[in-house]
């Protein structure tokens, strides 16, 4: 009863990083494209820095520092995952700015990235952001093209 006066809510997430904003199924790798981690976009990054694309909690900063993973207050889980195979470069290449439960905020410096050295590695540059708890929305636009971190939303969701 009284649904109709429920408000949509909606989560903005911003440009992590600088470059050209493609759809997770172009991600030249299966797992991703296929949505077998969450839906989302990638990006083919421009420069080495990576930022926040939310306010939220650091939930999880992977050893090698090649992915992170951001909760909002609203409960959605982001994954940000630097490049394809990088695990492989064991770190190098990376370089964190913060830890697991760190608070953030959009824009806050979240890594340094030599993608030179990653494609030197014969790695891709190209970069998932991933919502890896879709069942928690109800809906989830994509702004697709060229972005700035910390300036363009590439990702709106409606929660379910």
């Amino acid at each position: 009863m009284f649904k109709f006066l429920k408000k949509s809510k909606e989560v903005a997430i911003i440009a992590p990083m600088t470059g050209e904003i493609i759809d997770i199924t172009e991600t030249p790798d299966q797992v991703f494209a296929e949505k077998m981690v969450g839906d989302g976009v990638a990006i083919k990054p421009t420069d080495g820095v990576v930022v926040s694309p939310c306010n939220g909690e650091i939930v999880q900063i992977f050893p090698t520092n090649h992915a992170i993973g951001i909760k909002t207050k609203e409960g959605l889980e982001i994954l940000i995952h630097i490049g394809l195979d990088t695990v492989e470069l064991n770190g190098e290449g990376f370089k964190a700015f913060v830890s697991s439960g760190d608070k953030v905020k959009i824009g806050d410096k979240l890594l340094e990235v030599d993608f030179n050295f990653i494609e030197k590695s014969g790695k891709s540059i190209v970069s998932p952001v991933i919502i890896t708890n879709p069942d928690f929305t109800k809906e989830i636009h994509k702004q697709l093209g060229a972005a700035e971190k910390g300036k363009n939303e590439i990702i709106n969701v409606i929660l379910g």
